[in-house]
């Protein structure tokens, strides 16, 4: 019995270790795919639920992404980083915010790493395969390696046939569940040589509060 035991035990460790790899080489060919392009535009759904704190919340986004800058705008509020500035400008309140970045805060999926923040700080296991509109969406589970991430595992969902990103949901250990659709997913537009620009002429009558 015990033989039999271990032999199970040998099984499940190496099956693990074998979706392990498997899921890790998938995400490697999406970042080798996502590195090779010039700039990406996404639109996006975006919905957060709750059902402990009774929330549920839906919204539409896009952002344009080129290397550490990005253009994106969400809730009303246009968030542009120049690669060492973030301006975050709000209409509503009449007022842009001028911070340097905390993209280096590994805790934040943030525009600039929403398309590698995967690479690094988890475990991978291959997931579930669903057919949603004709296309083939492959789930990648991850794991936070950090016991102390308010994390407990994000699914990742890959377009079998381009290798982008379909969606990515995220499960918190407080019962929370955000998920991001991608609805367009453009390559190598042409764009503004100003688009991560911040141009302060155009928000004369705004409040400007420099935070650094």
């Amino acid at each position: 019995m015990k033989k039999i035991i271990i032999i199970l035990i040998v099984l499940l460790n190496f099956n693990a270790m074998a979706q392990n790899n498997k899921g890790k080489q998938l995400l490697k060919e999406v970042s080798a795919i996502v590195k090779g392009y010039e700039n990406i535009s996404i639109d996006f759904k975006y919905a957060l639920e709750n059902t402990s704190e009774n929330i549920k919340q839906e919204t539409k986004g896009d952002v344009v992404l080129q290397g550490d800058k990005y253009k994106l705008n969400i809730l009303g509020i246009t968030r542009i980083f120049d690669g060492k500035m973030l301006y975050n400008i709000s209409p509503e309140d009449e007022e842009v915010t001028i911070s340097k970045s905390k993209d280096d805060d590994e805790s934040n999926i943030t525009p600039s790493k929403m398309l590698s923040f995967y690479e690094d700080g988890y475990t991978y296991a291959m997931d579930i395969v669903q057919n949603i509109k004709g296309r083939k969406i492959q789930y990648v589970k991850l794991i936070p390696i950090d016991s102390n991430s308010e994390i407990n595992h994000i699914l990742l969902g890959i377009d079998s046939q381009t290798k982008h990103i379909y969606n990515l949901i995220t499960l918190g250990k407080n019962g929370s569940k955000t998920t991001l659709t991608v609805n367009s997913f453009k390559t190598n537009e042409p764009l503004s040589k100003t688009l991560f620009t911040f141009d302060a002429s155009k928000y004369k009558n705004y409040y400007i509060n420099k935070l650094d």
